[in-house]
């Protein structure tokens, strides 16, 4: 079940977006609903990272990659309640010096139209706060 499907541009070149997101310890900058975001191995994102993020209210999510590919896009999944959530993050061109994200979040599991609905909406307000200040910092330059 699609959740989510949001898509804007940053003004900058794909592959400092990429080198932007990936390193996903970064987070909290922009995302202020998260606490910290845990990597194994640590370092930038990779094929198989595993990994766990913590929200200010205490909730914690458990990812892990399972899909990889370098400026395009990369995949990870993880659980909420009795829900696979799928969280991909896709990267593409639009020119030389601007990159459209699309971040698509999708669910499956018992009662993903009772408890998908509840997740999106709840994703949805946070994720509507941190792309501006996302969008922001990219364009102050590479961390």
């Amino acid at each position: 079940m699609l959740l989510i499907r949001r898509e804007f541009e940053v003004d900058v070149p794909p592959a400092q977006a990429w080198r932007h997101l990936s390193r996903v310890t970064g987070w909290p900058s922009w995302a202020r609903h998260i606490r910290s975001i845990e990597i194994e191995p640590e370092g930038e994102l990779g094929p198989g990272s595993r990994g766990c993020v913590r929200l200010r209210n205490g909730v914690r999510s458990a990812f892990e990659v399972v899909e990889f590919n370098p400026h395009s896009n990369w995949m990870w999944v993880g659980p909420f309640l009795w829900l696979t959530v799928r969280y991909d993050h896709r990267f593409a061109p639009q020119g030389d010096r601007r990159t459209r994200l699309t971040w698509v979040v999708e669910a499956d599991g018992i009662a993903v139209g009772l408890f998908g609905r509840l997740f999106a909406a709840i994703y949805r307000r946070s994720m509507e706060r941190a792309i501006p200040l996302l969008v922001e910092e990219m364009a102050g330059g590479d961390r």
